[in-house]
């Protein structure tokens, strides 16, 4: 049973709009592709997307320096990924469990500030 909401939350209005048959197979697409549980909820997130968006004003000065920072993470990203796969494939050295851990806590933490980073840039 859904929990009851109260009345600002309830949505008690209904819009009736006419499609084409296709324009109507098309939107259901569109919402099952985008794992929304019906085809309202779809609609309502593409028209009020501006509500749930958030948008960073910066500075040229800071902008230049969190892409830059952007870059060189990504470049850090790189070299540690040929790391990996050298360690891995080299058989004469053995990397302990320990670094193994270590390198993927560095990993996780690099990819996290990188999709943060990518995440308010674009």
């Amino acid at each position: 049973m859904r929990p009851r909401l109260d009345d600002k939350e309830a949505r008690s209005e209904m819009l009736l709009i006419r499609l084409t048959r296709e324009e109507k197979l098309r939107l259901r697409a569109l919402a099952k592709r985008g794992k929304y549980p019906c085809m309202s909820d779809f609609l309502r997130s593409r028209v009020f997307r501006t509500v749930d968006s958030r948008q960073i004003s910066l500075d040229a000065e800071t902008a230049n320096q969190l892409k830059s920072l952007d870059y060189e993470l990504n470049k850090i990203g790189v070299n540690m990924n040929q790391l990996s796969k050298h360690m891995n494939s080299f058989s004469g050295y053995r990397v302990s469990d320990q670094d193994r851990q270590l390198l993927k806590q560095a990993f996780d933490r690099m990819r996290d500030c990188l999709i943060l980073l990518q995440k308010h840039l674009r």
